[in-house]
């Protein structure tokens, strides 16, 4: 396990929102799950600007890949996981990335093609720091982490130009700036790359023990 790595997994394992969902994951029971995204990235923020571990962190994503593509499936799991932590005092947002295509144009106004796997989602995700998915098994704590971890354990707010839009990095950036103003935030112009061309991560798993 690198320095890097111990340091996020020590952040998670102290996290009161956190670590509770991870100590309970077999009973999440869901197919290729990750705990993904801002509630991972605000914990480091949280710590790295000295703010209560909890502060600003409004939900917290586990993501999986079931080819069952029902909105009525998705619902059932995503009521389950919301029984399952119903102490936590905030939401446990669950969402099959199988069918993210499907609801995706009319969310945010363009098409994508559908994901193969949660991993590849992973990649999409709209900044570099965001872009991070941990789960146990086995005994080991498995990272997925396309672009690294630098950005998120810096801390820094980069845009994954691959999917996302200008506007949508603009005001979700505004939105974490009013909780975290120190967050250094790279704008738009000074990213390469453009548009959903852009980001070349591959999807990528691994055990850490």
């Amino acid at each position: 396990m690198t320095f890097q790595q111990n340091g996020l997994r020590a952040l998670i394992s102290q996290s009161p929102l956190l670590n509770p969902v991870l100590e309970h994951w077999t009973q999440i029971a869901l197919p290729h799950a990750w705990l993904v995204a801002g509630a991972i990235a605000q914990t480091v923020w949280n710590h790295a600007f000295g703010l209560p571990p909890d502060h600003g962190i409004d939900d917290i994503d586990i993501v999986y890949f079931d080819e069952n593509l029902g909105e009525d499936a998705e619902a059932a799991h995503a009521a389950r996981i919301e029984r399952l932590f119903a102490g936590l005092p905030v939401r446990v947002d669950v969402k099959n990335q199988a069918r993210v295509h499907v609801w995706y144009e009319e969310k945010f106004g363009y098409p994508i093609m559908p994901y193969r796997s949660v991993e590849q989602a992973i990649t999409t995700f709209p900044t570099t720091a965001t872009a991070v998915g941990v789960r146990p098994g086995n005994g080991a704590f498995a990272l997925c982490a396309p672009f690294g971890l630098s950005d998120l354990l810096a801390p820094v707010v980069r845009a994954n130009k691959r999917q996302i839009t200008r506007e949508l990095y603009e005001k979700k950036t505004a939105r974490w700036r009013g909780h975290w103003p120190d967050l250094t935030v790279i704008p738009w112009d000074q990213q390469a790359g453009s548009g959903k061309s852009a980001g070349r991560a591959q999807p990528s798993a691994r055990p850490v023990s």
